[in-house]
């Protein structure tokens, strides 16, 4: 959440007069004429129209204002109204500066729906655009490519919104150059911007400024936190509070949350306190410091313990916190932390999703001061011990969650009885959502970890954890965009602290990510890379995979000498180790390469060596697999009756390995061959023997089924 909403989401402590009325209390005040305007700016006639273009890109509305102003509510709210959903229930259910989504009705000017995606981080830092693309192509259900760039991913979420007519919230942009990439070429969308300034370079736009809310709508935003009765008593004094605040909906949901959290006390008596305190700082701009003075007046409210567990918030990854993390912060029990942050949601000072484990996100708006306040009354050294047990805490729920995924009696799952209660989970389902509403989190806790340099052990015991948590949860096909993001963590981390193995291990992890996503030039690059990497640690292992995957880079590009040439050097390393299994493998891809560039003779000689490797393992059906391409090359080579000779060695092996579709399809090689040689007859004794196993084993499948389902 960038802004404190107008929509405070906080229980009234007593009735209004809407909820003695029976009716539902607003949740959105004042604004009418910027909605207006906004609404009237979406009709007007743009410069292509009046230059006699068609306009080629969406219409962007921007909203601009100070943080704690309510932009980001204000475009909520329009949002809503145009597209006739409930925006501002997913707003709410969406902790945080969290992307999220509302579909559509399928009905009026924009039936897809709306996007919601923040530009900013509750730190302050620039959310890069290809993580921004990412969470917009995630949010339409669209895989995104790991290590994919900001171009490939801009021109990914145009053509994702060529075809649909949504709104697009992109909030609190920094700068034009951020949302420049992300804008639709589909005049049928819309794009809501908010920023603190105008967005100059995108043409076209005229911003909708907005100030304090006026003084019917400040006062009923009070009214609905503290109940009518109270406003009633001394409406002028509630005014005068409203003015105190600059009539901002952050300063007021602050103050309307401290008097329902102080029943005894008067409008008068907190409004005479804000006005009393000073300025905190005279270089702040004007604007500024009516929610700081509410702020620090809130804060110095709170009892001691509970404001140091404030201030710690600073440190939330992503501004985004569940009990977990308040109680390694303050070092405090899980149970004491959970009540202190849900009276912090009573305060305005943060916000929930009310799920059942809730995740709580401080307002973008109050990040700033809470960093302040935490550098300022808080030592150095009690900040960096309260961010090492956040990060240790994070690695063991990590392990926990990972753990619960293994088999019961597993060393892994072993190690689960060894972790304190609080920290275990009940099944691998409830891991698996934690893990899923956390991850934001986890994944911005890893970037500031490594980011920070002065934790790098953690850190790398964290991204290592994190690696396995998403692999056994999700799968490393379905996680592969984060783990490729982690991956890239190590390999910071390994170069800063000049650690070679854990280099070479990271750099062979993104290659073979590259590879998968059809960037074989920069594997290439990187498995180079790692091979320098594992020379420099003496890392056999090292050293050996990158050889045999620059072997397989250079056969993916088609340069079938030099894969033959690596594949060699990697070969020749297993042999002095005595590695059997990997040497039957290099023989079996060198002669593959060798077949594919028709250097039969090699390539036969390699198939045979494999075959006899596989021999050794006692493996039967990979040696009869060995002894097929073998049969294939002396195919090629126009040597039929040996190649039928060896293709029946490979069928015995294939019988007695049990693999019926290897025996099937050497079946039938054996009857294309037969052809060829002019045995029409025996050729079709082997197709039916082909058929016959299929049928044979299509039929086991179905019993097996059968018996599965009952």
């Amino acid at each position: 959440m960038t802004d404190q909403a107008v929509d405070t989401s906080g229980p009234a402590k007593a009735p209004g007069a809407e909820e003695q009325s029976g009716a539902a209390p607003p949740r959105f005040f004042g604004r009418e004429r910027e909605l207006k305007d906004l609404r009237a700016d979406i009709e007007r006639a743009g410069l292509d129209t009046l230059a006699g273009r068609k306009t080629p890109r969406a219409r962007v509305l921007l909203i601009a204002g100070r943080p704690g102003s309510g932009r980001s509510a204000l475009a909520e709210e329009l949002a809503g109204v145009l597209t006739g959903t409930d925006v501002a229930g997913a707003a709410r259910s969406a902790t945080g500066a969290l992307p999220w989504a509302v579909a559509g009705t399928g009905s009026g000017d924009y039936p897809d729906g709306v996007l919601r995606v923040g530009l900013t981080d509750p730190d302050g830092e620039r959310v890069p655009t290809e993580r921004t693309a990412g969470e917009i192509l995630g949010l339409l259900g669209i895989a995104v490519p790991p290590g994919a760039d900001q171009d490939e991913l801009s021109e990914m979420v145009r053509e994702a919104l060529a075809g649909r007519r949504l709104v697009l919230v992109l909030d609190d942009a920094a700068d034009a150059e951020q949302v420049d990439p992300l804008l639709p070429d589909n005049p049928d969308c819309l794009v809501l911007a908010t920023a603190t300034g105008p967005l100059t370079g995108i043409p076209d736009v005229r911003p909708c400024t907005l100030g304090g809310l006026e003084k019917g709508a400040a006062v009923r935003l009070l009214a609905r936190a503290i109940g009518q009765v109270r406003i009633t008593v001394d409406p002028r004094t509630a005014e005068r509070l409203a003015e105190e605040c600059g009539g901002q909906p952050a300063a007021l949901a602050l103050m309307g949350g401290l008097l329902a959290a102080h029943p005894m006390a008067s409008v008068a008596d907190v409004a005479g306190q804000l006005r009393e305190l000073p300025d905190p700082d005279e270089q702040q701009p004007v604007g500024a410091r009516p929610l700081a003075r509410a702020f620090r007046l809130v804060h110095d409210s709170l009892p001691q313990t509970a404001a140091r567990i404030l201030r710690l918030l600073a440190l939330a990854p992503a501004g985004l916190a569940d009990a977990h993390t308040a109680s390694a912060l303050a070092g405090c029990s899980v149970s004491a932390a959970r009540a202190t942050l849900d009276d912090f949601v009573k305060l305005g000072l943060l916000r929930t999703d009310g799920a059942a484990h809730p995740q709580y996100a401080v307002p973008g708006c109050l990040t700033p001061m809470l960093r302040a306040f935490l550098e300022d009354r808080d030592r150095p050294a009690e900040i960096q011990l309260a961010r090492a047990r956040m990060l240790e805490r994070t690695v063991r729920r990590l392990q926990a969650c990972r753990a619960i995924t293994e088999p019961e009696g597993s060393a892994a799952h072993g190690k689960l009885a060894g972790l304190p209660r609080s920290l275990r989970f009940p099944n691998a389902e409830e891991a698996g959502a934690w893990l899923r509403v956390r991850q934001p989190a986890l994944l911005a806790s890893a970037r500031l970890a490594v980011a920070d340099g002065e934790l790098d052990t953690l850190a790398r015991r964290l991204v290592a954890a994190l690696v396995r948590a998403l692999a056994a949860h999700r799968g490393t096909e379905e996680a592969a965009p984060e783990l490729y993001g982690l991956h890239g963590l190590v390999l910071d981390v390994a170069r800063r602290r000049e650690l070679p193995r854990e280099q070479a291990a990271a750099l062979l992890n993104l290659a073979d990510l590259d590879v998968r996503t059809g960037r074989t030039r920069e594997a290439l690059t990187r498995y180079r890379a790692a091979l320098d990497a594992g020379k420099a640690a003496k890392d056999l292992y090292a050293t050996g995979r990158a050889m045999e995957s620059v072997g397989g880079a250079y056969e993916e590009l088609g340069d079938y000498h030099r894969a033959a040439d690596w594949y060699g050097r990697a070969l020749s390393q297993r042999l002095t180790q005595g590695e059997r299994a990997d040497e039957a493998r290099l023989y079996g891809r060198l002669g593959a390469v060798h077949t594919y560039a028709g250097r039969y003779g090699e390539a036969l000689r390699n198939w045979r060596a494999a075959a006899s490797g596989h021999r050794r393992l006692g493996d039967p059906a990979a040696q009869a697999r060995s002894l097929s391409e073998a049969a294939r090359v002396q195919e090629y080579a126009g040597r039929p009756h040996e190649s039928l000779q060896t293709c029946r060695e490979a069928v015995e092996l294939a019988r007695r390995a049990g693999d019926v579709r290897l025996q099937a399809a050497l079946q039938l090689r054996l009857a294309d061959t037969l052809d060829r040689l002019g045995d029409p007859a025996a050729a079709r004794l082997h197709r039916g023997t082909a058929e016959r196993l299929l049928g044979e084993e299509a039929s086991a499948y179905e019993i097996r089924s059968a018996s599965t389902e009952n």
